[in-house]
C-alpha cells in the first residue's frame, strides 16, 4: 500500500460510515416521530384528562415539552404521520425493533392498538386502501427519509400515496424530485390510477413491468427546462435543453431507461437518417427510440418513427433482445388521428404529449 492508496481507503471508509451514521440518525428520527404521533392519538382517544385540553392540546404539549423542533406544527405532522402509517412498527423485523428500547416497545402492545384507537383514524380518504397496497414499515424506514414521508402524508388518497412510495423507492428520488413528480401529476399521467390491480402486484413485488404500455406515459412533463409554450424553439434546441437537464429528463422518463445515443446516424439504402434519442430499457430488454417534435401529431412523423423501429429490428436487435419500442413526443395529439394513423402498424409505437410548463 502506498500513500495514495492509504488516503483512498480511509476516504472510502469515512464516506461509508458517514452515510451509515446519517441513515441511522434519519431512521431514529422517523421512529421517534411515529411514536410521538402514536402517543398523541392514544391520548386524544383515551387520555384521562383529555377533556381539559381539547383543540389546544398540541399548543399546550409543545409549551410543556420545550424540546427544540417539537413545536405545535411539528407535533401535528407527527400525529398525521402516525395516522397515515399506523402499521409501521408492527411490520418491523427484530433488527429494526432493536432501535426502540424495551420499556418504550412495551407501551406498544396489541392492547394499545384497540379498535377504538384504529377507528379514530380518518378513513374518509382511504377507501381505496387494501392490505395488498401496504409497503412494509421496514422498507419505508430504510429507503425513505422523514422529509420524504412528510411530503407523502400530504397525499390523502392511499392508492396515490402508495404509487409515489413505490416510484420514490425504485427511482431513489430526492425530496425535490418527489415534490416535482407530485406537482406534475405523475400518478395521473401514468395511468396507474385506472389500474389498482397492477399497482397491487407491483407493491407485492410479484412482477416487473413486462410491456411497453406499463412504462410509457401518455403525457411527459418537461417544466424543468424553463421554457414557455409560446417560445419558438427548434427540435434540436429542445433536444439540447433536455440533455442539458439530463438528470431531470431521465427521472421523468422513468425507471429502467439508459441513454445510449443522441442523433444516432443510420444508413438505409443510400440515405442517412438521424434518430433523435436512443435508449436501452434494462428491465424490458429492448431499445427505445424517441423522436421529438415541436408540432402537433401528424401521420408523416409516425411513419418516420415506424421506419426507424423496423430498421432497428432488422439491423440492430440482438437475438436475446425484445422488440424495439418507438415513442413520438409531440406538443398535442388528436386521438382519433393517432388511432387511424397507427392502424396496422407495429403495436410497439406510442404517441405521447409533452408539456413545458
Amino acid at each position: 500500500m502506498n500513500f495514495e492508496a492509504l488516503v483512498s481507503v480511509i476516504e472510502q471508509t469515512h464516506r461509508h460510515f458517514q452515510q451509515q451514521a446519517v441513515k441511522a440518525v434519519n431512521v431514529s428520527l422517523t421512529v421517534r416521530n411515529w411514536l410521538v404521533g402514536f402517543y398523541i392519538v392514544e391520548f386524544e382517544q383515551k387520555g384521562e384528562d383529555r377533556a381539559n385540553y381539547g383543540v389546544k392540546l398540541l399548543d399546550n404539549l409543545a409549551t410543556k415539552l420545550n424540546i427544540k423542533g417539537l413545536v405545535s406544527a411539528e407535533l401535528s405532522r407527527c400525529r398525521q404521520f402516525y395516522l397515515s402509517y399506523p402499521h409501521i412498527l408492527g411490520t418491523l423485523t427484530q433488527d429494526f425493533k432493536n432501535l426502540v428500547p424495551s420499556h418504550i416497545l412495551g407501551t406498544l402492545s396489541q392492547e394499545s392498538l384497540t379498535e377504538d384507537t384504529l377507528s379514530f383514524i380518518d378513513t374518509s380518504h382511504t377507501k381505496s386502501s387494501s392490505p395488498d397496497l401496504v409497503i412494509p414499515g421496514e422498507k419505508l424506514l430504510s429507503k425513505l427519509s422523514y422529509s420524504h414521508l412528510v411530503e407523502l402524508i400530504k397525499i390523502q388518497d392511499t392508492l396515490k400515496r402508495t404509487f409515489y412510495e413505490i416510484e420514490c423507492i425504485k427511482g431513489t428520488w430526492s425530496v425535490r424530485e418527489l415534490k416535482r413528480q407530485i406537482n406534475s401529476l405523475y400518478f395521473e399521467r401514468s395511468g396507474m390510477s385506472l389500474n389498482p390491480e397492477l399497482l397491487s402486484e407491483i407493491t407485492q413485488q410479484k412482477i416487473q413491468p413486462t410491456s411497453a404500455s406499463e412504462i410509457i406515459k401518455s403525457v411527459y412533463a418537461f417544466e424543468f427546462l424553463g421554457l414557455k409554450s409560446k417560445d419558438a424553439v427548434e427540435e434540436l434546441d429542445l433536444e439540447t435543453a433536455l440533455l442539458d437537464h439530463l438528470q431531470d429528463f431521465m427521472l421523468e422518463m422513468g425507471h429502467g431507461f439508459c441513454l445510449e445515443a443522441r442523433q444516432k446516424k443510420i444508413l438505409i439504402g443510400d440515405e442517412y437518417f438521424f434518430i433523435d434519442l436512443v435508449f436501452y430499457h434494462r428491465i424490458l430488454k429492448c431499445h427505445v427510440l424517441v423522436e421529438l417534435k415541436i408540432e402537433d401529431f401528424n401521420h408523416y412523423n409516425i411513419g418516420q418513427l415506424n421506419t426507424y423501429v423496423n430498421y432497428y429490428k432488422a439491423e440492430v436487435m440482438q437475438k436475446d433482445d425484445n422488440p424495439t419500442i418507438g415513442i413520438l413526443l409531440v406538443t398535442n395529439k388528436n386521438k382519433a388521428l393517432v388511432e387511424y394513423a397507427t392502424a396496422g402498424m407495429d403495436n410497439q409505437l406510442f404517441v405521447s404529449k409533452y408539456l413545458v410548463e
